[in-house]
């Protein structure tokens, strides 16, 4: 294998060389606490404050509403059952959709066993949800709205200034829950704009480190605590701070932020590419998701009829491309993925879904091998298939 072209950021991404670099100082010599009231103590805390800056400043946010967490994970728990436990005296009803991630659904899951009700919102064959019904399923029990702001599997981009504007016009205080982290930077949303109380963000989406990520909690917001323990820095999540992971997150982001137009635009032309090259190269396959500009820059998701997709991600794998096979969280599942489901893809077909997700640091060359070795792969494993009309 003499190339690798990593086309499965969608699930996981490098960690850019400024990010490293940015870090390395607070693994080796800046490794005071927080909290320490010492120089190296008061360096770290100053490192995070100025980490907390960044992201704030990022979607338009204040440093103070910004909680760093282990990932997008824990803060859509903290954000949701933070909200349902602390407002619970006045409703007891959840609105999110059906193609949310897992680390939301489950939340979501958890809670209707504790008594709550939880709304689920369909979509349409794009992946988009229906605002009408959104409408209709509001009422003055409904204490939370969590809707994602890109879909991670099939990149659908929801409308969460106009979810916004209809939760700002009620007469009751509905909060609005954005899990962001398949969309922060590359799908640009500033929580003012779009009255967004809380957003959960993810470092190793965006070129950061793992095991580090934020919650954005709007000043106001009645939150929970669903954690306990000491507390460094936030009573909400209490615990010692990953710093290094914190300052190589705001690293990410601040990289991300420069010519940020630049790169969402040169990455939306690769993802065009390489649908365009797609469909002109290989019958029977179905784009997952809308095209243009509802779509995550990044993101392509097809499904190859008559043919597992796992079949082909071994095959690309062996050339040395790498791609997902369905949802990036829940590869080893043998049931069709719950967002292509709920789009309406007949299971059948839903098996032959590959994800390629593209980050700045792919090529215009990483698309065309792609599309050099894709076709003939699909070809030979459909002879295979009994499925096959090519059988």
């Amino acid at each position: 294998m003499n190339r690798i072209v990593y086309l499965d950021n969608g699930a996981t991404t490098m960690v850019a060389p400024e990010v490293l670099e940015a870090m390395t100082p607070y693994l080796t010599t800046e490794y005071g606490h927080p909290s320490s009231i010492h120089i190296l103590g008061l360096n770290a805390r100053d490192a995070l404050n100025r980490s907390k800056r960044t992201i704030a400043k990022a979607m338009g946010a204040e440093s103070g509403e910004i909680i760093f967490t282990s990932g997008a994970t824990e803060a859509d728990d903290l954000a949701i059952r933070g909200i349902a436990y602390a407002n619970r005296s006045r409703g007891k009803h959840i609105i999110t959709t059906k193609v949310e991630h897992p680390s939301v659904l489950r939340v979501c899951e958890g809670l209707q066993k504790e008594g709550l009700k939880v709304d689920y919102l369909n979509v349409d064959r794009e992946g988009f949800i229906d605002l009408d019904e959104l409408k209709a399923r509001l009422d003055e029990e409904t204490i939370l709205v969590s809707v994602m702001l890109a879909n991670d599997e099939v990149g659908t981009i929801q409308p969460v200034q106009e979810v916004g504007a209809i939760l700002r016009g009620l007469g009751h205080k509905v909060y609005f829950h954005v899990d962001a982290a398949a969309g922060f930077t590359m799908v640009p949303m500033d929580v003012q704009e779009s009255g967004v109380d809380l957003a959960s963000l993810s470092a190793h989406k965006i070129h950061g480190p793992k095991g580090v990520g934020a919650l954005y909690v709007r000043e106001g917001t009645n939150l929970f605590n669903v954690g306990y323990g000491y507390v460094s820095t936030s009573s909400l999540r209490p615990g010692t701070e990953n710093l290094p992971g914190i300052v190589g997150f705001a690293k990410a982001v601040e990289v991300a932020l420069e010519n940020q137009e630049e790169n969402i635009r040169r990455v939306a032309e690769l993802r065009d590419l390489l649908i365009e090259g797609i469909e002109g190269r290989i019958p029977d396959t179905i784009l997952n998701g809308p095209r243009g500009a509802g779509r995550s820059p990044g993101n392509v998701s097809f499904c190859f009829r008559y043919v597992e997709g796992e079949s082909i991600l071994l095959h690309l794998d062996l050339l040395g491309i790498a791609v997902s096979s369905g949802s990036s969280c829940a590869t080893h599942k043998l049931e069709p993925s719950h967002v292509l489901t709920a789009i309406g893809v007949p299971p059948q077909d839903a098996h032959g879904n590959i994800r390629f997700t593209l980050s700045r640091y792919n090529t215009r060359e990483d698309v065309e091998y792609v599309l050099k070795v894709l076709p003939n792969i699909v070809e030979n494993l459909r002879r295979m298939s009994p499925l096959s009309r090519h059988s």
